[in-house]
């Protein structure tokens, strides 16, 4: 007999060089903000992957990231393609993904950052300007 695991929720506190990350497991919502440079991204992401990993496994609800990343270093941008392939491959069979990358309109490079991932992917992926209500 095959025993799930109970799938936690993640909340991480951010620091100079990793993003914070909160996740609602019943709201299907991953979110991350702040910048990404850690010393070894595979193992700061590691936990990414698994929870999105069996989150999907497990339900068959929605999985909806909102993003506010400001700066990624090369080895956190190849973390985040591995988050992206694994959204891909479940819009790929139908579920429903999305994901909302919010910037801060003065910052146009992390606006175009955004937008060269979104290239690479079908889901619905949007680009959003943050206000200053």
């Amino acid at each position: 007999m095959l025993m799930s695991s109970v799938i936690h929720e993640l909340e991480i506190p951010g620091t100079q060089s990793t993003p914070a990350i909160a996740t609602d497991r019943a709201r299907g919502r991953l979110h991350m903000a702040g910048n990404s440079y850690p010393e070894n991204s595979f193992e700061f992401f590691a936990r990414i992957f698994a929870w999105i990993q069996q989150y999907l496994d497990e339900t068959d609800g929605p999985l909806h990231l909102e993003l506010e990343l400001i700066y990624m270093n090369t080895s956190s941008v190849k973390a985040m393609m591995d988050v992206f392939d694994m959204l891909e491959e479940a819009h790929a069979q139908s579920r429903e993904v999305r994901v909302n990358w919010y910037y801060d309109p003065r910052n146009e490079r992390v606006m175009e950052m955004a937008e060269e991932f979104r290239e690479d992917y079908t889901f619905p992926f949007h680009i959003l300007p943050t206000t200053d209500d």
